[in-house]
């Protein structure tokens, strides 16, 4: 028998399924190739955490795998000490199919190991979760969440105590100890009540959320200009049947905005996702309600959080009445300079001001800081890393921070949180459209004013989607290509250098090996060209896929997208 068939059978026997659950992998007796996929590897458990489609097996999302990862994250807690079982972890979960049931499988393991638990009472914002872990002083923290995946999707995020994903090292253990431990027999478990009963998990709500809101207040810089201008400025907000359904509206209302205008069939918290495709911010297409609600009432901004309330998009009308998308690198950029301005002007900028980006973020970020004589710094994907710094920051008093971003509509701000916080982005991303709004500008105006000052930049990320079982082979050998056989040129553009995260090696046509990048141990290939335009080959963490981030600068915004269009074509080719 296979090792994938040896796996099912396992599962199809086991005790632990409830009917539906065996009656779910009965159904597939007789499909090969379903029962590959589901049993033929589990889920990777990265800094991350789980990711992956709802279903029963090692290779889908249930309350099992939960469980295993669970039992696995209790054992590392453990093993730092009475004090982290006492300071215990905090658990939150967002609207999808089965997050609640499963954010109380989680918590139930949890007790089960002597672990104490503070869950919220009903779905939250991903960045209150990174709140309340620094809040109480909690050990770690988990998150059930697939962020703004489809519908299908489900996750497990985990969190250290810093309120930041996990470092690699927990991240690795948790891996090692779920290879070690039956996914059924060696899982501890307790009835949520009884834990409840017994003190072990106390239900958290209204005081968490109190405490956030101030603390994302605090981060406002100017609310006399968004007192001004009230009575006539309108904002759109839809959450997307999502977590930010209460807390975004009520940080715009504490913010002065009057005029909120709710799109009210995405307030409905709903997992299926019903009025869109996909619930993510990044797609236009889902914003057509929202669109719809702005056009009626003449609105001058329209927000959009995912899911889980860490991600948000906005669009702002241009000069035919019609509602634009401002990308996420643009509203980094427009953020930074805002912030740098306003607090300038208010006299609270700080003399070792920083800002934080990704190396896949546009370099326009770069020209706003240095220009401004505020000190940047570039991290790998994800917030972690970007955590990662901010922690440097203040262990060595070096640097005040005032934003951290990415191009995938993530942004940070405060020193109250260390993940994507779409919340206090949403508030001043509002007060910074109210700014430009008493000057009679809108958002894209006030971008066309930046490319003036700072130059002409464009981005454009694309998906080489690479599905299947061999699919990660598929991924790797790309990868390997593109490191032995370095383009020197792309386009009929030169190739300057190949930076590799991976190994830390920077490599010229011709001469090899020059030098050694800043940061390295990412899977990342950066192809800086000629005409100063940068092609980034990056496989996704959590998907099937290659992204390929291209990012260019020219002498204006026709020639940026003619470049934007020539590499675009270099990178579909890619995938032949």
């Amino acid at each position: 028998m296979t090792d994938y068939k040896a796996k099912y059978r396992h599962w199809l026997d086991s005790p632990a399924l409830s009917e539906s659950e065996w009656k779910e992998l009965n159904s597939i007796d007789e499909n090969e190739e379903e029962i590959k996929s589901r049993f033929y590897a589990p889920l990777q458990f990265g800094t991350a955490g789980l990711r992956g489609i709802m279903g029963m097996g090692i290779n889908r999302m249930n309350r099992h795998v939960i469980n295993h990862a669970t039992q696995a994250f209790a054992d590392v807690i453990c093993a730092e000490g009475e004090d982290a079982k006492k300071r215990g972890v905090v658990i939150c979960f967002d609207c999808r199919m089965g997050s609640e049931s499963f954010a109380q499988s989680a918590a139930s393991v949890m007790a089960a190991n002597g672990i104490y638990v503070r869950i919220f009472e009903s779905l939250r914002p991903t960045p209150e979760l990174s709140f309340a872990i620094r809040h109480y002083g909690a050990a770690a923290g988990i998150n059930i969440t697939a962020s703004h995946n489809p519908k299908e999707y489900n996750g497990y995020k985990v969190y250290w105590s810093d309120g930041a994903q996990l470092p690699p090292r927990h991240a690795e253990a948790i891996a090692r100890r779920m290879s070690e431990i039956d996914i059924f027999t060696d899982v501890r478990q307790m009835e949520y009540d009884k834990a409840a009963a017994q003190g072990l998990i106390t239900v958290i709500g209204a005081e968490t959320d109190e405490a956030f809101l101030q603390n994302v207040l605090s981060m406002a810089i100017d609310r006399e200009v968004v007192e001004r201008v009230s009575d006539d400025f309108r904002i759109v907000y839809t959450p997307f049947h999502g977590a930010g359904y209460k807390l975004v509206p009520e940080a715009l209302r504490r913010l002065g905005i009057k005029h909120i205008l709710p799109v009210e069939e995405q307030m409905v918290l709903d997992g299926s996702f019903p009025t869109v495709k996909s619930p993510n911010p990044e797609n236009p297409e889902g914003f057509y309600l929202a669109i719809e609600l702005a056009k009626k009432h003449d609105s001058d901004l329209i927000i959009g959080t995912d899911p889980d309330s860490d991600r948000v998009g906005i669009m702002v009308r241009d000069d035919d009445g019609e509602y634009i998308t401002i990308s996420g690198n643009q509203t980094g950029v427009l953020l930074l300079d805002y912030i740098i301005t306003a607090r300038r002007r208010k006299g609270t900028l700080p003399k070792n001001a920083a800002a934080i980006k990704t190396i896949v973020t546009t370099e326009m970020a770069r020209k706003v800081a240095e220009t401004n004589g505020v000190h940047i710094d570039d991290t790998f994907t994800g917030f972690k890393f970007m955590a990662e710094k901010l922690s440097q920051y203040e262990t060595e008093g070096s640097y005040e921070y005032l934003l951290a971003y990415e191009e995938s509509y993530g942004y940070m701000m405060g020193e109250y949180v260390r993940d994507k916080d779409a919340v206090t982005a949403s508030m001043m991303i509002a007060e910074m459209a109210a700014y430009y709004h008493e000057k009679g500008m809108t958002l894209k105006d006030a971008m066309n004013s930046l490319y003036e000052k700072y130059g002409w930049f464009a981005e454009h990320t694309l998906n080489l989607v690479m599905p299947g079982i061999d699919g990660l082979e598929k991924m790797k050998a790309l990868m390997d290509s593109l490191r032995k056989n370095m383009p020197r040129e792309i386009c009929g553009t030169g190739v300057l250098r190949q930076r590799d995260y991976l190994s830390g090696k920077i490599s010229v046509p011709s001469l090899g090996v020059v030098g050694k990048t800043e940061i390295c141990g990412s899977n990342v290939l950066y192809f800086e060209l000629e005409d100063e335009s940068a092609f980034i080959v990056r496989p996704s963490g959590t998907e099937p896929k290659i992204k390929i981030y291209i990012l260019v600068r020219g002498a204006s915004a026709d020639d940026c997208n003619s470049k934007i269009g020539k590499y675009e074509a270099y990178a579909n080719s890619l995938n032949n």
